[in-house]
């Protein structure tokens, strides 16, 4: 009985849910990715197995979760879910975030390749890429 109630706690805890759900992603990925993740946010192999483990209660730094989502290719389900769970587990850590994000808009007119799922797809690969490139541009200015 106080398993079934320890397991139904979990399942209701957000920080366990975003980080079973980053678990199952990194599972799913080749060998290596958890050391490049690792080498991208400037942290050892062995933080990446701890904030990816639903049994430690460390949460995952907001700092990270854009690198995180963007080397582990989340799906746009997975990413979905993730970050709905992470907002409920740090709605504060979260809106402070959202915040401060410094952001202008800039339109660009594209093709429409005629499939809901196909503009889906192209509008998320052009939404990375111009994330990339102003991570790259960050990098370059600290540098």
């Amino acid at each position: 009985m106080a398993e079934n109630r320890s397991r139904n706690r979990d399942r209701d805890d957000p920080v366990v849910v975003y980080k079973t759900i980053f678990r199952k992603v990194l599972d799913n990925r080749p060998s290596g990715t958890r050391q490049r993740l690792a080498e991208a946010i400037g942290k050892n192999r062995s933080f990446i197995s701890q904030i990816s483990n639903p049994a430690y209660p460390t949460p995952i730094p907001i700092e990270h979760v854009d690198r995180i989502l963007e080397l582990c290719h989340f799906s746009t389900s997975e990413k979905d879910a993730f970050l709905d769970a992470y907002r409920r587990a740090h709605p504060r850590r979260f809106k402070k975030v959202e915040d401060n994000l410094d952001h202008r808009k800039l339109q660009i007119t594209v093709p429409n390749l005629g499939d809901p799922e196909l503009n889906k797809t192209f509008d998320k690969m052009v939404d990375d890429v111009v994330k990339r490139m102003a991570r790259m541009m960050t990098d370059t200015l600290k540098k």
